[in-house]
């Protein structure tokens, strides 16, 4: 297992020195990147000096080496707009993310799994064709439009939910304050629905469908005919024999499923007006602020990396025939 931990990790470390080329070579895509330093009225001299302080008259592989080792060394650069620390501002804005990304994804799981398993016992019948008919809808609809439309009607018109703003919650649990934490956890999720709705819809229709497909090839196995023929009670079949076998394909997409909703909260955080990593990047794009969209990828990567991981490692707590060798 050791070994196997091992080969991950060095796979992992690849995959980070891979985001962090793209990131860099992001930077010279658009010409000489010192232009994007000075002022538009700046002289030829001044570019010069420019381009000759920021070490962008230096051969690529060595700015690409004083990239990472400036990685390293926990040195992202700095935002070209707010002129402070690119690594402050995203850490800044990550708790935010994070509790908008992790409720989507518990929103997801916790609705999809239920339906599915119904989806499936009920296979033909209306309840099954109109759960597959939802979970295609909400494949098909595009975030941006379910978002405004949530703000419209949810928001504008019934005034059931806010449709702005954020109460912050992990931001204080991480720093120990559990009494702040949980006393704003009520108004912290209110805050939450119609942003997660937006980001978890496509997640949860897609992940529905998945478990129908899983809970139905499970359930047509030998040992599950075997465990009816004895007279055991289908609630117990289903949850007892066939739900952890057909949940192998669900936490197989945890870790691909987190990387696709930090993807998709640029959309939720722009039309709620969240605060978080999605936004800042969005107006730092807007803003040709790339040292800023770099460090956020490259943060996002290594989350992304790490959660696959942590998956990868479950696989033999949820399958013991799963040998990592």
């Amino acid at each position: 297992m050791w070994a196997y931990i091992g080969r991950r990790l060095a796979q992992s470390v690849l995959v980070i020195l891979g985001v962090t080329l793209l990131a860099f070579i992001t930077l010279h895509l658009a010409g000489d990147p010192t232009y994007l330093y000075v002022s538009e009225r700046a002289s030829e001299q001044e570019i010069i000096d420019a381009r000759q302080r920021l070490g962008f008259d230096r051969p690529l592989p060595e700015q690409y080496l004083n990239y990472i080792g400036g990685l390293l060394q926990g040195d992202f650069g700095d935002s070209l707009r707010a002129r402070e620390p690119t690594i402050e501002l995203v850490l800044d804005r990550l708790p935010a993310t994070l509790e908008l990304t992790f409720f989507a994804m518990i929103l997801s799981l916790t609705l999809a799994i239920p339906i599915g398993i119904i989806s499936a016992m009920r296979r033909g019948t209306a309840v099954d064709g109109g759960v597959m008919l939802l979970a295609m809808l909400g494949q098909s609809i595009p975030g941006f439009w379910l978002g405004l439309m949530l703000v419209l009607f949810v928001g504008l018109q019934l005034r059931l939910l806010p449709i702005s703003g954020h109460v912050p919650f992990l931001e204080p649990l991480l720093q120990g304050d559990v009494s702040t934490a949980f006393g704003n956890l009520p108004s912290a999720i209110r805050h939450l629905i119609l942003p997660g709705i937006t980001v978890g819809v496509f997640s949860l229709s897609r992940n529905a469908r998945l478990v129908r497909s899983s809970m139905l090839e499970v359930l047509s196995l030998d040992y599950i005919q075997t465990a009816r023929s004895k007279g055991l009670r289908e609630r117990t079949i289903v949850l007892r024999h066939a739900l952890r076998n057909a949940l192998i394909p669900i936490v197989t997409l945890i870790g691909l499923e987190f990387g696709f909703l930090l993807s998709g909260v640029v959309v939720a955080e722009t039309v709620f007006s969240w605060p978080g990593v999605g936004r800042l990047v969005f107006n730092a794009i807007n803003q040709r602020d790339i040292p800023l969209v770099q460090t956020a990828v490259v943060l996002f990567s290594f989350l992304f990396v790490a959660l696959n991981l942590i998956v990868d490692l479950i696989y033999v707590q949820i399958d013991p025939r799963i040998r990592l060798k």
